[in-house]
C-alpha cells in the first residue's frame, strides 16, 4: 500500500482547498467575529431568562440554518424555526427564488408565527437582500424584537450584488455577525473549469449558531439559571430527561 501523501503528488487539490478556507473562515470568528458572538449570546441569554423564544429564520439553503439549533442534542428548548415549505428548496428551488423575493410575504409569515417583544429572532442570509428577510427584520424590531442577522458583509456590500432597492439585514440588525464568505458564495476554482463550486456559509453559519448557543449557556449558568436543554434521544435516558420539554413544548 503507497505511503504517499495524495499533496505530494497533486499540491492543489481543491476538496483540501475547501477544507482549509472552511477551518480558516471558522478560526476567524474567534477572533474579528468573537465580539458579535458574544453580543448575540447575551441577547439569547437575556431573552431566555425572561421565559422569551428565540426563533430562526433563513431562506433557501439558509433555512438549513433554522434546523440547525432546534430540537437538537445539546441544544436549547426554547428555540423556534419559521419554516415554510414554499421558502425551502424541497417543492421547487425556482419557486424558493421567487417566493424570498416576494415583497409583502413577511407580514403573511409574521401573521403566521408571531413573535413577541423581548423576543430575539436569529435571521440568516448570506446576501442579506431578500425581500422577505429584510421586510421580516424590519417588522420585528418595530415589535421590540432584537435581531441577530448572519450574513456575509463581502457579498452585501459588494457592487457585483444583485441590486434590490432596500435594506440588507446587516444595515438593520442589533448584531451582525460575518460568516466571511466570499461574493457568490462558492469558494473554490476548479482548474479546468469556469465556475466556482463549494460554498462557505452553511458550515460557517452552523458553527457561529453553535458558538452563541455555548457561550448563551454559560451565560445563564453564571447568573444561576438552568438552562433548559435537550439532550441526545439516542442515549440511554435521553428520551425521559427530554419527555419534561417535549411535554411543554406540545402543550
Amino acid at each position: 500500500m503507497s505511503t504517499t501523501d495524495p499533496l505530494d503528488v497533486e499540491p492543489d487539490l481543491p476538496g483540501r482547498r475547501y477544507l482549509q478556507l472552511a477551518a480558516d473562515l471558522i478560526t476567524r470568528l474567534s477572533t474579528s467575529e468573537w465580539p458579535q458572538i458574544v453580543s448575540a449570546a447575551e441577547l439569547v441569554a437575556d431573552a431566555l431568562a425572561d421565559d422569551k423564544m428565540v426563533h430562526v429564520f433563513g431562506t433557501g439553503h439558509s433555512h438549513i440554518l433554522a434546523e440547525e439549533i432546534f430540537y437538537r442534542a445539546g441544544g436549547l428548548v426554547r428555540v423556534n424555526p419559521l419554516l415554510f415549505e414554499g421558502l425551502m428548496l424541497h417543492a421547487s428551488g425556482p419557486l424558493s427564488t421567487s417566493l424570498e423575493r416576494l415583497p409583502g410575504l413577511a407580514e403573511a409569515l409574521l401573521r403566521d408565527h408571531p413573535m413577541n417583544k423581548g423576543d430575539v429572532l436569529i435571521v440568516a442570509s448570506n446576501s442579506g437582500s431578500n425581500a422577505v428577510s429584510s421586510e421580516m427584520v424590519q417588522q420585528v424590531k418595530a415589535a421590540g424584537v432584537n435581531v441577530i442577522a448572519i450574513t456575509s458583509l463581502q457579498h452585501a456590500t459588494s457592487a457585483a450584488a444583485r441590486a434590490t432597492g432596500r435594506p440588507r439585514i446587516h444595515e438593520l440588525a442589533d448584531v451582525v455577525i460575518d460568516n466571511g464568505g466570499c461574493v457568490g458564495d462558492a469558494a473554490i476554482d476548479i482548474r479546468g473549469f469556469d465556475k466556482k463550486v463549494s460554498p462557505t456559509s452553511t458550515v460557517v453559519g452552523a458553527a457561529i449558531l453553535n458558538a452563541v448557543v455555548a457561550e448563551a449557556v454559560q451565560s445563564l449558568v453564571d447568573r444561576g439559571i438552568p438552562p433548559e436543554v435537550y439532550a441526545s434521544s439516542n442515549i440511554a435516558g435521553g428520551d425521559a430527561a427530554n419527555s419534561q420539554f417535549t411535554k411543554a413544548v406540545s402543550g
